[in-house]
């Protein structure tokens, strides 16, 4: 049990690590944000809340600029200053803005962030693991090749909670009568709203999907749903 007790200690540690980021995410949002209000989006965001058959679903504006929505760990659906400054400008329409809602609430849903301090914790004790063996069989490059193989499994457990919550959302979309053409229209211009930020970067190392493969697994799903069955 003893030889077991450093790799249980870096597992508490990244418990403590996960639950002091999200006290200190709760804090920003709490000090940053507003509630979300506007004649356009109230419309979508009542369809959304009958598909789910809940009395209302509550949209803040966090006040950062970057083009971005959340899910924070206490439930609750953001989206950026920035997001909002593009809607305004008329480069988001109000339903695209709805299918970032629905993606966010997917995550919700689907308890990601709770798999998230699960994962991290893992990753933690798996990424010094790996560096402790790697270390002494490749000296100089292992503790390199460690990083590179934790951050890519990081990046996929990421990739499969997006895919998730893309799914999620595209079915609530469709129960709302929506469709799925917001979702997909957005993801065609993402790249550009949010400037490209992981141009260059191996796709297996995105925390995010490269665009193309998110709109062909709406597409798949939706071909799935309304296949006839025999």
């Amino acid at each position: 049990m003893i030889r077991f007790l450093p790799f249980l200690l870096l597992i508490l540690y990244g418990v403590a690590m996960w639950h002091f980021s999200a006290w200190s995410l709760k804090r920003q949002l709490d000090a940053n944000s507003r509630r979300l209000r506007d004649t356009r989006l109230d419309p979508i965001l009542e369809r959304l809340a009958r598909a789910l058959n809940v009395p209302e679903i509550p949209v803040y504006i966090f006040q950062v600029e970057p083009v971005n929505g959340l899910a924070a760990p206490d439930g609750r659906v953001f989206l950026t200053e920035g997001f909002m400054h593009k809607y305004r400008a008329g480069e988001v329409t109000p339903e695209e803005i709805g299918s970032v809602v629905a993606h966010e609430l997917g995550h919700v849903a689907l308890g990601h962030s709770r798999r998230r301090m699960i994962d991290f914790s893992g990753q933690n004790a798996l990424r010094v693991l790996l560096m402790t063996i790697l270390g002494r069989l490749l000296p100089f490059i292992g503790i390199w090749i460690a990083n590179i193989l934790t951050t890519a499994l990081a990046a996929r457990l990421s990739q499969r909670d997006e895919f998730e919550a893309d799914e999620f959302a595209s079915a609530l979309l469709i129960k709302a009568g929506l469709g799925t053409e917001p979702q997909k229209s957005l993801f065609a211009k993402l790249d550009a709203l949010t400037k490209n930020p992981g141009e260059g970067v191996p796709a297996w190392l995105l925390t995010h999907p490269k665009t193309p493969r998110r709109i062909a697994a709406i597409e798949a799903n939706e071909a799935r749903w309304t296949a006839p069955t025999a």
